[in-house]
């Protein structure tokens, strides 16, 4: 994939709208904000009139399914610079049905509309069948439409699979109206989550970046790392990881700060592969890293039934994990190849970005302190946008209206493409919840297993990434909460740790080849052939294919269990990890090259297996003390090292008597 064939896709992807068309998405993100706002902080439109939640789900989901027939092009060949008549005719239909619903939502409820409904409503519910699927196309591409046709048609021919398969059956009028009209389908955890959770956090991020947050965060990294051995990989690392927490989205933080991450790397000497790998992994990882994680996070903890700061804690050791082994191996890679960093004097002084952007930092430990402190997940992100907008006007980077327009606007495309891809997947809760589908395939799951855990988790893992290749992160995980995790639970391991196994593994498509989506933005950056970004991000992220079984295996690592058993497994997986990249990249820490040739390779695998047991946490699942593994690790890291030692004096030997 190159630079041109991406741009072409982003620009076939979304509409060049008109300054009129920008303007009625400002104005309906603007009236979904206020009722967001309305309906979270329990203002009662400060007339006492309180929404039922259904109908305020009415109103939000019209919103956005209105704009993404406004943001979203029908295809490559439709118009790409203004909304032609049959999309006007959508939009129409949509203010409509979803006024009406919003009309009759007490009646809805009251009456069981979502078992029988008038003839009115069970031929509405068809048709907004129908557009949600048409939505989720748009917004998420033939994979998403494909899928959730497939499935949401389910109830249909249910009664009619192979028994393994088979489920309650159900004709289209029933199932129309179930899809539609209750509250465990398109209205389900999903869309939930979105209208309650995920909203505000959204306009966080996109304040972040219209605000001047993006430049801040790099030009911190720069500040803090960039005269550091391989500075500017380091710099990626941790701006990228931020990035990504705000957007969620790997493949578009991989495109917004790889053109100054990747020539800063170029530089210094790093290979266009490489820097594109090293960004392709750090954009990526940003999905996982508290405290704002994308979307999938709020998601996860609707289903699990906990709260999000339960989710984004657990998220704290293995996200840390991940980005140190990513730092490890850049500082390997940097020092066996020598790779200084930048001169001090080309670099911004930590003093000078703190005080031209104090408040980014400020507004972060905010949303932290209300989120973990206070516990007031759903409104944090409002006060801390607000708190943002308003010190951010007496700054340079203060926002005009024609930049204040454009910032709502981008909030509007950005909330309608994630809600039409909820939307559409929650067709998906709906048809395995009605048909009875989700407990079968769990227990099936685990019988084909033959009970052991392991060859579950392998399978579940198998599963996760290839529909990660199809869909999103959050769609990938909505489907497998459903089928996948109840199997593992039903088979003994931890709720949560099951449900981020299953995010990881989603994840990591956006790394691996043949299909990997953000190393093939960050090479059209780079302009290097996509497959050869895609094995070395693969390379470089080799710790985060073993990260969620550790935390299978002995849910510490998530920080569920008591503080010594936190504090031995999270130190001993960190000694891990820096001997993993140590054994990939060639270069030991304190001892230095770890040579070339045959032997050297056993070296590196011995150092890289005992790194695996070092990092593999005690106890739990596999059933061995931290004492042997430490002991076996230990062992093992010891023999490598003497090995490579005598390995390193013969050589000196011989390089003297050549001399």
């Amino acid at each position: 994939m190159t630079e041109r064939s991406l741009h072409d896709e982003g620009a076939t992807r979304y509409r060049v709208l008109t300054p009129f068309w920008q303007g009625v998405m400002a104005a309906a993100t603007g009236i979904a904000t206020l009722l967001a706002v309305n309906q979270i902080f329990n203002l009662g439109f400060f007339l006492g009139e309180v929404l039922l939640d259904s109908r305020y789900l009415y109103l939000i989901t019209g919103l956005m399914l209105s704009m993404v027939f406004i943001a979203f092009p029908a295809g490559a060949r439709a118009a790409q610079d203004r909304v032609p008549w049959y999309d006007l005719v959508i939009i129409v239909v949509i203010v409509a049905m979803f006024g009406y619903f919003a009309w009759n939502a007490e009646r809805i409820v009251l009456e069981a509309w979502e078992y029988i409904a008038p003839p009115g409503g069970v031929a509405l519910s068809a048709l907004t069948w129908l557009i949600v699927l048409e939505a989720g196309r748009r917004a998420g591409g033939w994979p998403i439409f494909v899928i959730v046709s497939a499935l949401s048609l389910y109830p249909l021919y249910a009664d009619r699979m192979p028994d393994v398969v088979a489920g309650v059956g159900m004709q289209l009028p029933e199932t129309a109206i179930f899809h539609v009209l209750s509250e465990e389908s398109l209205f389900g955890i999903p869309m939930q989550a979105f209208a309650l959770l995920v909203f505000g956090f959204l306009l966080f991020g996109v304040a972040l970046r219209f605000t001047g947050g993006g430049p801040f965060f790099i030009n911190f990294a720069f500040a803090l790392l960039g005269h550091m051995r391989g500075g500017p990989a380091k710099v990626a690392i941790f701006s990228s990881g931020l990035m990504g927490s705000m957007s969620g989205g790997p493949v578009t933080n991989a495109l917004t700060t790889g053109p100054l991450s990747i020539p800063a790397m170029r530089r210094i000497g790093f290979s266009k592969q490489y820097a594109a790998g090293v960004e392709a992994c750090a954009s990526t990882g940003g999905v996982l890293m508290p405290p704002i994680m994308g979307a999938t996070a709020f998601v996860m903890a609707n289903f699990l039934g906990i709260s999000y700061v339960t989710v984004a804690l657990a998220a704290v050791i293995p996200s840390l994990l991940y980005f140190f082994g990513l730092f490890m191996q850049i500082d390997a890679y940097a020092a066996r190849h020598q790779l200084h960093g930048l001169p001090r004097d080309e670099l911004p002084s930590v003093g000078q970005v703190f005080r031209e952007g104090w408040y980014f930092i400020f507004v972060f430990v905010l949303l932290i302190v209300l989120l973990v402190y206070m516990q007031r997940e759903a409104t944090a992100p409002f006060l801390a946008t607000g708190l943002l907008l308003v010190i951010n006007q007496f700054t340079s980077h203060r926002l005009d209206l024609a930049g204040f327009k454009r910032f709502v606007a981008a909030c509007g495309q950005l909330m309608a493409e994630l809600a039409g891809i909820l939307a559409a997947i929650g067709l998906i809760v709906g048809s395995l919840a009605v048909t009875g589908m989700a407990g079968t395939l769990a227990n099936d799951l685990v019988y084909i297993a033959g009970e052991n855990v392991l060859i579950l988790l392998v399978m579940g893992a198998l599963t996760s990434f290839v529909l990660g290749i199809g869909m999103t992160v959050t769609a990938a995980y909505i489907f497998l909460a459903i089928v996948l995790a109840p199997a593992l639970v039903n088979a003994g391991l931890d709720p949560l740790a099951s449900h981020m196994f299953i995010m990881y593994w989603g994840m990591l498509s956006f790394i691996t080849p043949p299909v990997a989506l953000a190393a093939f933005a960050a090479a059209s950056v780079a302009q290097v052939p996509a497959m050869q970004a895609g094995l070395q991000a693969m390379r470089l992220g080799t710790i985060i294919y073993f990260i969620p079984f550790f935390f299978v295996f002995n849910p510490a690592l998530l920080m569920q269990g008591g503080v010594g058993e936190v504090f031995i497994v999270l130190a001993t997986a960190m000694v891990g990890v820096a001997l993993v990249s140590a054994a990939l990249q060639g270069y030991l820490l304190g001892f230095g090259d770890l040579g070339r040739g045959g032997i050297s390779l056993l070296v590196r695998v011995a150092v890289f297996s005992a790194g695996l047991l070092l990092a593999a946490p005690g106890g739990g699942m596999l059933g061995l003390p931290h004492t042997a593994l430490l002991a076996a690790g230990g062992l093992l890291l010891l023999t490598a090292l003497v090995i490579a030692t005598i390995r390193r004096r013969v050589s000196e030997n011989a390089l003297g008597e050549a001399t």
